[in-house]
């Protein structure tokens, strides 16, 4: 259920520098392990520029958008093009489950107290931090599935995680990385380039059943901090991805693990 918190649009007193500067940091935090950082922005758009939660999820998917927009052009050059359309099978299984899974989560989110909201957000932070071990610290195998099997599995598992990204306003990557490792074995790699093609359609999709509800127009009245956090995304992300293996995952993301547990305390006790 939308409340009147939801509708009113909160105009953040922070400085477009500031605004820069955050979106920077989060940025860099994300690229140096991958990903876009959105789970790690989420919180600070809550708890640093006082939105309210579904405020703050739809400003993430926005900004989500714009950074996967960005990255997926240079990440399929970067890629081989070939071995990512060899696997457009997996793509198209997980949108299957992911695009109703986005509609479906937005269309929770929106009917959410906001109370409920904060608690749903916090233990989904924990999921991420949990997903962030696994992927980048665990060794991950393959299921080895029999083709009967795996074509469920795939929409089953997409449509769960078209519903967390949609709730969170992410682009998902956490979760469909290790997802499409595990059911489909492909490498890593691949399965990044894999992640951002399935997510676009997906972010899409939730992005257009949030523009059905009123609680979207906190998008227009704060265009200009979304574009300013969402440029610091992106320039925080190259900077990251420069940064990448400078720091050993084995140092990084436990201290990533740490804000996003810290982080789902703060929104489980938010009011």
């Amino acid at each position: 259920m939308t409340t009147d918190e939801d509708l009113a649009p909160v105009r953040p007193t922070r400085s477009a520098p500031a605004v820069f500067g955050a979106g920077a940091v989060i940025g860099v935090l994300g690229g140096m392990i991958g990903l876009g950082g959105a789970e790690f922005r989420l919180p600070l758009l809550i708890s640093l520029f006082g939105f309210a939660a579904l405020s703050a999820v739809i400003l993430n998917k926005a900004m989500s958008l714009v950074v996967v927009v960005v990255a997926l052009p240079a990440r399929l050059a970067a890629d081989s093009a070939s071995e990512v359309a060899a696997h457009w099978p997996v793509a198209v299984n997980l949108l299957a489950g992911s695009l109703l899974g986005a509609w479906a989560g937005a269309s929770w989110a929106v009917r959410m107290r906001s109370a409920t909201l904060y608690k749903v957000l916090a233990a989904l932070m924990m999921l991420m931090a949990a997903a962030l071990l696994v992927t980048h610290i665990a060794t991950l195998g393959t299921l080895a599935l029999p083709v009967w099997a795996l074509v469920p599995c795939g929409v089953v598992a997409g449509f769960g995680i078209g519903v967390v990204a949609a709730i969170m306003g992410v682009a998902g990557g956490e979760l469909l990385i290790p997802t499409i490792v595990l059911l489909f074995a492909v490498d890593i790699k691949t399965a990044g380039s894999l992640s951002l093609l399935v997510s676009l359609p997906t972010m899409l999709v939730a992005f257009a059943r949030y523009s059905r509800d009123g609680s979207f127009a906190v998008l227009g009245a704060n265009l200009r901090f979304t574009l300013v956090m969402a440029a610091g995304s992106i320039t925080g992300a190259m900077l990251g991805g420069l940064l990448l293996g400078v720091f050993p995952d084995l140092v990084l993301v436990p201290v990533l693990v740490v804000i996003l547990l810290v982080s789902s305390a703060k929104l489980a006790r938010h009011n």
